[in-house]
């Protein structure tokens, strides 16, 4: 039961090494091989990754990096029958891969299984919000996806077409699910750590403006256009969480618009638009149990509302076209 390890990397030049002896740890007793797939690192990673027993594989420089593009450049150049998909910024628990191996073995439906995603960076207010959500995917048992990566079977991935969407900016995981689900396979996650996460060290607001530059706030506009017309489109739309708040979010501000201009006095209009947003922060200030959490929520919100429809009318390429590489060291 070997397994094909994928680190996903870009710019990880102070991660990656440790990232690679936690997983050439992991896989002693077990077998297999370690693809780190790079999107064009401008600074150290490769050569840190070349002095390791790995495969290392680069996007060409006329590619533009996505989340979705990372995991399916590792996968066709992976050849075991088991995948573990995992970031270059993240330490693979040494007890997950056994764990992992014995639930897919009893559970021969199950295409995917994983565990916790600790995050160990505590001072960017995005990695704070993350662990205290209540997202569906953080749930122990049967999940709808396998966000921060984990253990999946090659057999399903192949049936689902391919590992993750190139055009994907952000939700591959999401959209993996649902191709996976709707041909019958499960997702588990275990109630044990599977990595630790380190994240950016980049001030919460800094790291929106770059997911803006990078694509990434587009990735749910990006999955709905790539499930149109699709046989999981109908359940893409009733399992997706998001669609609930961004019609509420669409709808406030399109209040906040008409407001100022159907009211007798456009202070008036002004005024109620200030105490509704006031609001609005407060509940979720309560909720997350903290004004700049909750503050930074609702400027989360309106960034992703923006994005939403740019990702939508995108253009795409064909998801399960080899995507151009380069084999900067082989194993």
């Amino acid at each position: 039961m070997t397994v094909s390890v994928i680190l996903k990397t870009l710019n990880e030049e102070a991660r990656i090494g440790a990232a690679v002896e936690s997983v050439l740890a992991a896989l002693e007793g077990i077998g297999g091989e370690i693809t780190v797939a790079d999107g064009g690192s401008r600074d150290r990673t490769l050569a840190i990754a070349e002095n390791y027993p790995v495969r290392v594989v680069q996007l060409e420089p006329t590619i533009s990096p996505s989340c979705g593009i990372g995991p399916q450049l590792g996968f066709q150049h992976s050849r075991e029958p088991f995948i573990c998909l995992m970031d270059g910024d993240m330490l693979l628990d040494p007890g997950f891969l056994p764990e992992a191996l014995a639930y897919l073995s009893a559970n021969p439906r199950a295409a995917g299984v994983t565990g916790h995603v600790e995050e160990m960076n505590q001072t960017s207010l995005e990695y704070v919000r993350r662990e205290r959500r209540a997202s569906p995917e953080n749930r122990i048992g049967p999940i709808d996806r396998m966000n921060g990566g984990g253990l999946y079977r090659r057999e399903a991935v192949e049936q689902a077409g391919y590992l993750s969407d190139r055009n994907l900016h952000g939700y591959e995981e999401f959209d993996l699910g649902m191709r996976l689900r709707a041909r019958g396979w499960t997702l588990h996650r275990l109630d044990r750590r599977f990595v630790r996460h380190f994240g950016h060290a980049l001030n919460a607001y800094t790291l929106l403006v770059r997911r803006w530059k990078s694509g990434y706030l587009r990735g749910i506009g990006e999955l709905l256009r790539g499930a149109l017309g699709k046989p999981h489109w109908r359940q893409l739309v009733q399992d997706l969480p998001e669609l609930k708040l961004w019609v509420i979010v669409y709808l406030w501000l399109a209040a906040m618009i008409a407001l100022p201009l159907v009211l007798p006095s456009l202070t008036l209009g002004l005024a109620i638009d200030a105490v509704l947003t006031a609001g609005i922060v407060g509940v979720m200030s309560l909720r997350q149990r903290s004004l700049s959490l909750g503050l930074y929520a609702v400027v989360a919100w309106l960034f992703h509302a923006a994005a939403l429809p740019l990702g939508f009318f995108q253009a795409r390429k064909a998801p399960e076209a080899w995507i151009e590489s380069r084999i900067v060291k082989d194993i």
